[in-house]
Formats: structure tokens, sequence, C-alpha cells
């Protein structure tokens, strides 16, 4: 398996990998492929990395600036995360959030923010903080990871390309 940046011709493959893995997931409204696709085209995507096997595209990952209080402070937010589901379980996912997580450090990034499983994330760091605030989600999903020594207070908003549908 290799990662790498997404590429002009991997958008169809990461389109239809991002809707197979969240097909079956109850909390899925089914729109992830379309915040992919609104991301890209606002020019938002800060990290997009595939996971390539043998020239298929197996998962996918997005990154993108966040703001906190209405104020870009150096945070990202992590999502969607996406394997097909016939690879789920074999480490692409975490292979995928390492990388992404170490490119986003190495752009200078101060935390990463993401709403998804806590029993996956905090293998990486993540933890829930009631100082940072995501409205419309149960906050024991939203979680954080700070790359510093102090982590901002305030309310998370996501990219409006989050909002596409």
């Amino acid at each position: 398996m290799l990662i790498r940046p997404e590429q002009e011709q991997d958008h169809d493959a990461i389109a239809e990998v991002t809707a197979m893995a969240f097909a079956a997931m109850e909390h899925s409204n089914q729109n992830e492929s379309a915040i992919v696709a609104a991301l890209r085209d606002a020019g938002a995507l800060a990290v997009s990395l595939v996971a390539v096997d043998k020239n298929d595209v197996i998962g996918h990952i997005a990154l993108s600036p966040v703001t906190i209080d209405g104020e870009h402070q150096g945070w990202f937010g992590l999502g969607p995360l996406s394997v097909r589901p016939d690879r789920q379980g074999a480490g692409v996912g975490s292979a995928l959030v390492r990388q992404g997580l170490a490119q986003i450090q190495a752009q200078g990034a101060a935390g990463c923010v993401l709403l998804g499983n806590p029993a996956f994330y905090r293998r990486f760091g993540f933890e829930n903080d009631s100082a940072l605030r995501f409205e419309g989600a149960p906050p024991r999903y939203f979680m954080r990871l700070s790359f510093g020594t102090s982590t901002p207070a305030g309310r998370v908003e996501f990219h409006s390309g989050f909002r596409c549908l």
C-alpha cells in the first residue's frame, strides 16, 4: 500500500470509496462525497491523501482549516476519512490518519479536531475537551488533538464545505 497526495484522476475513485465507506453508517446522511468535492472546489483541502494498492484507491483522508470563535488559529478538521469496506480493519485508516496528522504538523498546525468514533481516534491521542465545542453533535464524539502546550477554548466551525447539502 502506498499513501500519496490525491491527483486529479483520483477524484472519481475518492468519491466512490467515500460513498461505499459511509453507506452502512447509521450516523451518516450520505453527503461525505459531496463534502470532499466542496472542500476541493473551495481550495480548502489542506491535506488530501489517498491510500493506493495495486493502482486502486482503497482509502482517503481530508483535512481542512477550522475556526474557533470565528478565528483561524492554526487548527484543522480531520474528515471525512474513508476506507473501502473490504479493506477496513487492516490498518489503512490508521496509516492515513498518521500521515495526515504528520502533514498538517509539518505545515505548522496547532492542533486538529474531528467528529468521530472515540474508540478509533483515541489511539492517535485525540481526546474530549469541554473547552472546545461543536454544536449539533454529541460531545463524546467531538475530539481534539493539540500539537502544542496550549489548547484554545471556544466554538469550532468546520469549513462551509461541510454544509454543502
